[in-house]
């Protein structure tokens, strides 16, 4: 039943890796992550657990909230800055996880990160379109609403990369935990 336990232990980081890679669609793959360690510390006994328990949770649930708030402010400052309204902002929204989903299918000729580096740059191109298209919806010229699209762009870019190194703490917090 050890090797059960240590199996479990080594497997951990590596399913933690394959959500944290679910960021970079536009996929909620910190709070997988949370879930996937409070899955751990709950079915695996304590006694075999190492030193992954629910303090290691509630830190990790904190750094999953702080990967949101910099996202979210990341992405708001770039729509609204540039004016943008409330619609465009949705539309952003909208359009970046659409893009992030083709960008995965789609990928780009880079032997194993392709895939994710076009979702990334898929889903900043789609909340460039939805944002444009937002505004225009909204009775925006043209004019208008390219600015914004820009802004969505780089909110979206910047605020992605920014929660996915809120992620890779948060492997990393687990991996400390699981050694020490």
């Amino acid at each position: 039943m050890t090797a059960l336990w240590v199996t479990l232990a080594i497997l951990l980081p590596l399913v933690l890796v394959a959500a944290w890679l679910l960021t970079l669609v536009g996929l909620p793959g910190n709070w997988i992550m949370v879930g996937i360690v409070a899955l751990y510390a709950l079915l695996v006994p304590v006694e075999r657990r190492v030193d992954v328990g629910w303090g290691v949770v509630l830190v990790l649930v904190g750094l999953a909230v702080l990967g949101e708030i910099v996202e979210f402010g990341a992405g708001a400052a770039g729509t609204s800055r540039a004016g943008g309204s409330k619609r465009g902002a949705a539309m952003a929204l909208l359009g970046s996880i659409v893009g992030g989903v083709v960008g995965l299918f789609v990928g780009l000729p880079i032997p194993v990160v392709g895939s994710f580096l076009a979702a990334l740059l898929f889903a900043s191109v789609g909340a460039f379109l939805g944002a444009m298209i937002g505004e225009y919806w909204e009775g925006r010229t043209m004019e208008v609403s390219v600015p914004i699209g820009v802004g969505a762009f780089w909110g979206r870019l910047l605020g992605t990369l920014a929660k996915t190194m809120v992620g890779a703490v948060m492997i990393a917090v687990t991996i400390i935990a699981l050694v020490l």
